[in-house]
């Protein structure tokens, strides 16, 4: 499974780690990634994503899952949060 964030498309970043001596040594800074349950108003189901913890706050700020994915550019998107939010505008769309 790969490190990235399924909402925002934040992954791996590279860079040093400096020891006391000064000594450089190449190293990873992970995203903080977490696996939640968000709900969808729209569609009245709950889709499983893993997303980064400020992605999480983001969704809430924007006042949920079909909130943030109505503003959210396609390209940061997984493939499975696209299907998702599809799903959401075709229902809203119906509605």
């Amino acid at each position: 499974m790969s490190r990235v964030c399924e909402l925002t498309g934040k992954g791996p970043m590279s860079g040093n780690t400096i020891s006391h001596a000064n000594n450089k040594t190449r190293r990873r800074f992970l995203p903080n990634l977490n696996e939640v349950t968000l709900m969808s108003d729209a569609l009245g189901q709950s889709f499983k994503l893993r997303i980064s913890a400020a992605a999480l706050r983001s969704v809430d700020h924007r006042g949920g899952l079909d909130g943030y994915l109505a503003k959210a550019k396609d390209d940061e998107l997984s493939s499975n949060a696209l299907k998702i939010k599809k799903e959401i505008a075709k229902a809203q769309a119906a509605a």
